[in-house]
């Protein structure tokens, strides 16, 4: 608990002040953490995700090579129902993939590290995109609309369907829950939009490590 200040030198008009601010501020700090703990707590029911935690725990050891980067879930989190653009400016949500394994990428051309990546990514989605699983890629770049598709087109980026999100607000709901802390940023969800892991940064999803971890994913 914060210290109350010593008032005693200041005047009784000035001393009521200080008091009064501090009482606000303790109830400011009261009312954040009750709010804070909600948000947390109204995430999902207890147990929830507890298959993907499970399912976590068997690709650590595939955690390894040219994706050792990717962090297993190790708590329950629901993913949440991120809202982005598909290619004809239709509102899509991610919980319209459920009963489907996603691999979430969230990109943009300004970014290096996503330009780099997109080439694996889309070599993914060719050799294990399915009624199971697909690469959800969303790019967030926030000014002009045609460059990301200019840039898929010019490199050959032709199995990943296109969804966008110019005000990149996809990027601060995850950040929210501590998932986005950089570009890109891809998450791992399970059926149940639960999350199963973690990558930031780029990585070569189409190596041998790469399939072999998403494979393990599918098989459950």
């Amino acid at each position: 608990m914060t210290p109350a200040p010593d008032n005693s030198r200041y005047p009784p008009p000035r001393r009521r002040l200080l008091t009064l601010a501090a009482v606000l501020l303790t109830a400011g700090f009261a009312i954040a953490a009750i709010y804070g703990i909600g948000a947390f707590s109204r995430n999902a029911p207890a147990g929830a995700c507890a298959g993907a935690i499970e399912l976590a725990r068997r690709l650590s050891p595939h955690a390894r090579g040219e994706v050792a980067a990717f962090i297993p879930a190790e708590n329950e989190l629901a993913v949440p129902d991120l809202a982005f653009r598909d290619a004809s400016g239709g509102e899509r949500h991610l919980s319209q993939w459920r009963g489907r394994t996603v691999l979430l990428n969230l990109w943009a051309t300004w970014c290096v590290p996503c330009r780099k990546e997109m080439p694996a990514l889309n070599a993914l989605e060719q050799q294990l995109g399915g009624p199971q699983f697909e690469v959800v890629a969303v790019n967030i770049d926030t000014r002009d609309p045609n460059k990301p598709r200019e840039w898929l087109r010019d490199v050959g980026i032709d199995k990943l369907a296109y969804y966008t999100d110019p005000s990149a607000k996809v990027f601060q709901d995850l950040k929210s829950v501590g998932r986005a802390i950089g570009m890109p940023t891809t998450l791992l969800v399970d059926a149940a939009r639960c999350e199963i892991g973690t990558m930031a940064g780029p990585a070569e999803w189409a190596s041998k490590d790469g399939i072999a971890l998403v494979t393990v994913a599918l098989a459950k």
